[in-house]
C-alpha cells in the first residue's frame, strides 16, 4: 500500500539531473546563454554586413570585385569543421566569460556574408534613384548617404533578414557545445545541458535530459524564424 507524499517534498515536474539538480531551472538559466550569443553573433554580423556590403554596392569597380570574391572564400569553407577547428584552439585554462566571448566570435565570421550579399544588391538598386542624387547634389558625404537615406531605404528588410538569422546562431553555439568544443560546464548553455545526452544508457533512464533541453531549442528556433517571417511579410510592400 502507498504511503501518502511528504507535504515538504520538492517535486520536479521537469526531472533532474544525474546530481539531482532541477533541469527546469537549469534550461531556463541556460537560455540567458544560448539566446544572448545569437543576439550578440547577430550584432557583429549587422555591422559587418552593412559595411562590407555597403561599400561593394556604393563604390562597385575593382573594391566590388575584391570584397565579393572574398564572400565567395569564406562561404566556400565548410562551416562546422571550420568552428570545430577554432573552437578547440579555445585554450581550456580561460576563463568562462572569455570563452564565451570568444564561441561568439567564432560562430560570427560567416554569417554576414549572406547579409553582405543582400545589402549590396540593394545599394545597387537604390544608388541611382532620384533622393540619392539629390542628396549628393546638396553636398551631403558618402558616410551620410548611406546612413541617412540608402539604409534607412530598406532597413525593415534588414530587419527581418537579422531574426531569420539568430536560429543559426544558436544551433551552432548549441551543436559546438554538446560536441565538447564550444562551453564547458560550469557555464550552462542549451548545448551544455545537451552533453547530458550522449551517453544512451542515461537517454533510456532519463529522457528528459534530452527531451527538456532539446525541447527548448526546436522552440526557440520555431518562434524566431515565425517572428522573421511575420516581419518580412509585414515589411513587403506588395504582401498585399
Amino acid at each position: 500500500m502507498l504511503s501518502p507524499a511528504d507535504p515538504g517534498e520538492v517535486v520536479y515536474f521537469f526531472g533532474v539531473d544525474r546530481v539531482g539538480r532541477d533541469i527546469f531551472s537549469r534550461v531556463v538559466h541556460g537560455a540567458r546563454i544560448s539566446l544572448s550569443i545569437g543576439l550578440l553573433g547577430v550584432g557583429i554580423s549587422l555591422v559587418l554586413g552593412i559595411l562590407m556590403g555597403g561599400i561593394s554596392g556604393y563604390c562597385g569597380g575593382w573594391i566590388d570585385t575584391a570584397i565579393q570574391r572574398l564572400i565567395e572564400f569564406l562561404r566556400s569553407i565548410p562551416t562546422i569543421p571550420l568552428w570545430m577547428g577554432m573552437a578547440a584552439a579555445v585554450p581550456v585554462t580561460w576563463p568562462p566569460l572569455w570563452v564565451y566571448l570568444m564561441i561568439t566570435l567564432i560562430v560570427s565570421p560567416l554569417a554576414w556574408t549572406s547579409l553582405a550579399r543582400e545589402v549590396r544588391g540593394k545599394f545597387l538598386a537604390l544608388r541611382g534613384e532620384d533622393f540619392v542624387t539629390a542628396a549628393r547634389l546638396d553636398g551631403m558625404s558618402e558616410i551620410g548617404v548611406i546612413l541617412g537615406h540608402l539604409v534607412p531605404a530598406f532597413l525593415s528588410h534588414i530587419i527581418a533578414t537579422l531574426t531569420l538569422a539568430i536560429p543559426t546562431m544558436i544551433l551552432a553555439e548549441t551543436a559546438l557545445s554538446f560536441l565538447g568544443f564550444g562551453l564547458q560546464p560550469p557555464t550552462i548553455s542549451w548545448g551544455v545541458l545537451l552533453q547530458e545526452a550522449q551517453n544512451i544508457r542515461a537517454v533510456a533512464q532519463a529522457p528528459w535530459l534530452l527531451f527538456v533541453p532539446g525541447t527548448a531549442v526546436v522552440v526557440a528556433v520555431l518562434s524566431l524564424n515565425f517572428l522573421g517571417d511575420g516581419l518580412r511579410d509585414a515589411a513587403d510592400p506588395y504582401g498585399r
